[in-house]
Formats: structure tokens, sequence, C-alpha cells
């Protein structure tokens, strides 16, 4: 379906057209999402997703000869399903992101669509650079450091729901962090922030990330809050270069404008 916000680009739409455009948004989002996760239920199936995201654990799983426990008839079936849907919502990002992008864009000024567009391809990147951080480093260091702990008076069964939940939230949880320079980009070209704020602000950025960390990664282990931590501090610092970058590519389209000006004066 096409919108038409109006023959005249700068006119406002009335409030029941956004109304209806932010339905077929939802809309056409929801149908993106129910595909994707479609697909990925398929790819899990047929390409052993869920032995890949056990590999990390195999050489923990003593106990059990390298196999995950199972407790319940259904539970391979939903085990499944849960991947599925967290794949269908990273492979429908992009479409969800497009959508919010439409609805919101003609509300934007030029020069900030022009910063916002590489932020959502930036994105991207960085959600993968935060579950391969997970999925490479965070889950091996906290399955060996979990299964080594006590090991002398316990023996630890790890219940393949337990562990699937706990990676999934692992992974999407890494990846969602990650997009802080993102937001921050964003911020700075709709000016909501700036690199001088983000400086001066450090000590409670700090404080704030601890706090999302420990939310957004699995709530019963500190380990991945840890990891997860220290790539953080450098994304923020990385964020405050981008706000920089971003404030001096306004300042340069703005200059060229301003110039143009002078010699019609003087003439």
């Amino acid at each position: 379906m096409k919108f038409r916000r109006s023959e005249n680009p700068t006119a406002e739409m009335p409030f029941l057209e956004h109304l209806e455009e932010l339905r077929w948004r939802l809309l056409w989002s929801l149908l993106a999402l129910t595909v994707a996760t479609v697909a990925s239920f398929i790819v899990v199936t047929q390409f052993n997703v869920i032995g890949i995201l056990k590999r990390p654990a195999e050489p923990y799983l003593t106990a059990t000869g390298g196999e995950l426990v199972n407790l319940t008839v259904v539970g391979p079936f939903f085990i499944t399903l849960k991947v599925a849907v967290s794949m269908g919502l990273v492979l429908a990002s992009p479409i969800i992101f497009y959508q919010v992008w439409s609805f919101l864009s003609p509300a934007l000024m030029p020069k900030e669509k022009r910063a916002i567009i590489p932020a959502l391809y930036l994105g991207l990147i960085l959600f993968a650079a935060g579950a391969a951080l997970a999925y490479f480093v965070a889950l091996p260091f906290t399955m060996r450091f979990m299964t080594n702990f006590q090991a002398d008076s316990l023996v630890q069964y790890i219940t393949a729901d337990d562990y699937f939940g706990f990676v999934v939230k692992l992974l999407l949880g890494f990846g969602a962090m990650f997009e802080m320079p993102v937001i921050i980009m964003v911020l700075t070209a709709i000016g909501l922030a700036n690199s001088k704020f983000l400086a001066s602000k450090r000590r409670y950025a700090v404080a704030i990330m601890a706090i999302a960390s420990a939310l957004l990664t699995p709530g019963d282990v500190i380990v991945p809050t840890l990891v997860l931590m220290g790539p953080l501090l450098l994304l923020y610092e990385f964020s405050i270069v981008l706000a920089k970058l971003v404030e001096k590519k306004t300042r340069a389209k703005e200059t060229p404008a301003d110039n143009e000006i002078l010699p019609e004066a003087t003439a």
C-alpha cells in the first residue's frame, strides 16, 4: 500500500490520516515479523541451528557426555520456536526500522535525514558484533566459570530449556546494548544531544550502562554483565567521536548556505 501525505509535501497530515498510516505501518511490521519467524523456524530445523548454539557449552557438559537434558515432551518444539522467534525479530528488524523511518522521516529536516540513514546501517553491523561477542567470548567464559564453581560438591545437569533461554537473552542483550552509538548519533542529529554533553556526563553514563547491562543480560549470572561492560565503555567513547563527526558535518552543510547570501547582498 502506498501512503500519500499530501499534494503539498510541506503540508501537515490530518490526525486521522496519521492514525491510518500508523496502523498500516504496524501491520506491515507484524507481517514482516511473522514471515521472518516462519522462515527462521525452517532454517533452525533444517540447518541444525540448535546444535550450533549448543556448541560453546559442549566441553562443559561433562556430567551428561556433552548433551543437554530435556525434561518435557514439548520441550524441543518450544525451544525451536523460541530460537526462531528471536531470529525472526533480527531478520525482520530492517523492515521494521524502514516502517518506523518512513513514518517519522517527513518530520525531519534534510540534514537530519542525511545523518540518520548511515546510522541505520551501522546499527546492523553493531548488533552483529554484539551477538558475536556474546557467542564467542561471553558464553564460553560464563559456561567455564559456572560449571567449575562448586564442582567438587555439585554435579550440574543443565536442561535444554534453561540453556537456550540463557543463550537467546545473552545474544539479544549484547546486540541491543551495542546499538548505543546509533542511538546517540540519532539524538545528536536531531539536536537532543551533543558531544560536550556526553563527555560531561560520562560518570552517569557508566552507572546507566551497568544497570542496563544487568537488565538486558540474564539476571542470575553476573559474568555476562562484566564481559559486556568493557566494550560498552569503549562504545561510549566511540559514540562521543561519532557525535563530533555529526556536528562537524552539520556545520559544514550549513556554512555554504550562509555564504551564498553574501555575494547577493553585496551586489
